[in-house]
């Protein structure tokens, strides 16, 4: 598989350095960057973004919404799923990374990156083990585990939400005016989220918040 990036002043780096060490056979075969001065307003997008490219899946990263509207719209040309947190437009828009749903069309990698999920084994009250089955590409599902071995289910899952907005790389000021929550705020809601599922299905916690 594939996979193409385009970021902007680095905007991409931390979710790149995820998939990489933690994207298993994933390989990311592109990037390109766009680094330097861009005008407030592009009327011409196609003088900055090459359209000569193939790829089984890109990832936009982009930040300028008249670049992030063009490739969206290239890639829907050419056939090739695009994924664009936080953006509007054709192809995937997750409100986050780590909120992005499974879909066949993007093939290994979102098996293996998206809204997190995770195995859990327990010894009683404590947790035993975690492994992340699937998690946000930015590596946060993994790093926010540190130390949660041994730990009682009831404080890791007040723990974990604050782990995550600590390694997330989402801007925490930019909030939704429909939610009133940040991306960094819904990262970590979706990570306590997906905790609860296998440990509800061990055993009725009832300390469990819903």
């Amino acid at each position: 598989m594939d996979i193409l990036v385009f970021q902007q002043n680095g905007s991409g780096e931390h979710k790149i350095q995820g998939v990489e060490t933690h994207g298993g056979s994933i390989d990311i075969t592109g990037v390109i960057s766009i680094d330097f001065f861009l005008p407030d307003l592009i009327d011409t997008p196609e003088d900055f973004i090459d359209q000569d490219f193939t790829s089984d899946l890109v990832l936009n990263f982009l930040k300028h919404p008249d670049l992030v509207e063009h490739l969206i719209s290239v890639c829907h040309r050419k056939n090739i799923p695009v994924i664009s947190p936080g953006k509007k437009g054709e192809g995937f828009t997750p409100f986050t990374c780590c909120g992005l749903g499974r879909n066949k069309k993007l093939g290994i990698y979102g098996e293996k990156f998206g809204l997190p999920e995770y195995e859990v084994s327990l010894t009683g009250d404590t947790i035993a083990d975690i492994k992340v089955i699937r998690g946000a590409p930015c590596g946060a599902t993994w790093d926010a585990l540190q130390e949660y071995i041994g730990c009682e289910v009831a404080d890791v899952l007040i723990r974990l939400p604050r782990q995550v907005q600590y390694f997330c790389s989402a801007d925490p000021s930019a909030f939704d005016p429909i939610s009133g929550k940040s991306s960094v705020h819904y990262a970590g809601y979706v990570h306590s989220a997906a905790l609860k599922k296998p440990l509800k299905r061990l055993f009725k916690l009832v300390f469990v918040p819903k």
